[in-house]
């Protein structure tokens, strides 16, 4: 999942890891100091810059991207270590993670939150109280850009009201787990009605 800051990614992202124990969050590892509130390994994996770009020089990371001057990434060592728990994993990154991760071989599955208008936007961004003022003018001069990646994403969901939207992204991930390519078992189990 993909959106521009303040339209609710992190909220619905909770929410959706609350209704289905199927999916586990990835955590991103980031350069940026941790924020009052936050425990590294549960939000991100903080690490300072030469560390980061040790794990670049290794290619240990499937995407990595620069955002507000402040490195992300995620390290491929985690997300194979879900995958063998038979889990679906939910990226909570930029459009240009997003990228990176549709071109390393893994199925992947787009979905871009929208906040309902600008005016709605700003308002959230100013409720989550921890963005100084020019924080705050970076993120919103970077929306129209990160807005404009939308059409590159398989899904698009507003978020006008979070429980729908939580709903609807529910019914999306249900969708794609019955795609007749990721049922494993289908051919033995059409099999199974011919003899």
């Amino acid at each position: 999942m993909s959106s521009p800051s303040g339209a609710g990614k992190t909220s619905i992202s909770k929410k959706l890891l609350l209704k289905d124990n199927s999916i586990s969050l990835s955590i991103s590892c980031t350069t940026r100091p941790i924020r009052k509130g936050e425990s590294n390994k549960k939000d991100y994996i903080f690490l300072k810059e030469d560390h980061f770009n040790k794990f670049i020089s290794n290619n240990e990371f499937i995407e990595h991207a620069n955002v507000f001057g402040y490195k992300y990434g995620t390290l491929k060592k985690n997300i194979d270590k879900l995958f063998d728990k038979k889990k679906d994993v939910l990226f909570d990154i930029d459009w240009q993670g997003y990228q990176q991760l549709k071109q390393s071989g893994l199925e992947v599955v787009g979905i871009f939150i929208l906040p309902p208008n600008k005016k709605e936007l700003i308002k959230r961004l100013k409720n989550r109280g921890r963005d100084t003022k020019e924080e705050m003018k970076k993120r919103m001069n970077l929306v129209q850009d990160e807005i404009s990646h939308f059409p590159e994403y398989d899904y698009v969901v507003i978020n006008k009201d979070i429980n729908l939207c939580v709903s609807q992204i529910q019914n999306i991930v249900n969708a794609e787990r019955l795609k007749k390519t990721r049922l494993n078992n289908l051919t033995k189990f059409v099999n199974n009605f011919r003899n």
